[in-house]
């Protein structure tokens, strides 16, 4: 295929210029570009739509995704596409379906908010559990620096041990030394 002109295509026949065939045919393509298509709007087509099944049954009006049964006043009306939530006016919460016929909105909002709690719950759970592990498990400086105490307090318990004993032959020498009296008062 060959571009002639802008937005159209013309099959090139051989390698010579066009025949007449294929410049009749350019010719319809270009004027069918110009020509305007009506213009519908959307939601007009929507409205048509979800309205015909009306005062049917709600499967029926639910095989549109773009539709939602009122059960109350049993009408199809296309889905407020703008809005989460169908306004009131529109049908009330409890009528409406969407989706499926078994659950109204009413239901899908509690059971999804019952779920997005538990969730919520559930992740808030967890980060306290892992932060509750972190903080009971030493990391490596603590335990580092908990070997050095015990060190110095060993190093410390022999110094005192060892000037005690200094201390002690001093006295033993000089005769300061106090030896228990055998003699000593008992007290009852």
């Amino acid at each position: 295929m060959t571009p002639v002109a802008a937005g159209s295509w013309v099959a090139a026949v051989g390698t010579g210029p066009c025949n007449a065939w294929d410049k009749n045919r350019l010719q319809g393509a270009q004027s069918l570009e110009h020509r305007q298509a009506p213009q519908v709007s959307h939601s007009v087509l929507l409205s048509t739509e979800c309205q015909q099944y009306t005062n049917r049954s709600c499967e029926e009006c639910l095989k549109n995704v773009t539709c939602l049964w009122c059960a109350s006043s049993r009408r199809c009306v296309p889905y407020p596409v703008r809005r989460i939530l169908p306004s009131a006016d529109l049908c009330e919460l409890r009528s409406a379906r969407w989706g499926v016929c078994w659950v109204n909105f009413e239901a899908l909002i509690i059971a999804m908010s019952v779920v997005g709690g538990m969730i919520l719950v559930m992740l808030v759970v967890c980060c306290c559990c892992c932060c509750k592990k972190k903080s009971k498990k030493p990391d490596k400086e603590d335990e580092r620096a908990a070997r050095e105490r015990e060190r110095r307090r060993v190093r410390q318990e022999e110094r005192r041990a060892e000037m005690k004993s200094r201390h002690d032959e001093i006295r033993r020498k000089y005769g300061l030394f106090k030896e228990e009296n055998p003699y000593a008062k008992f007290e009852n």
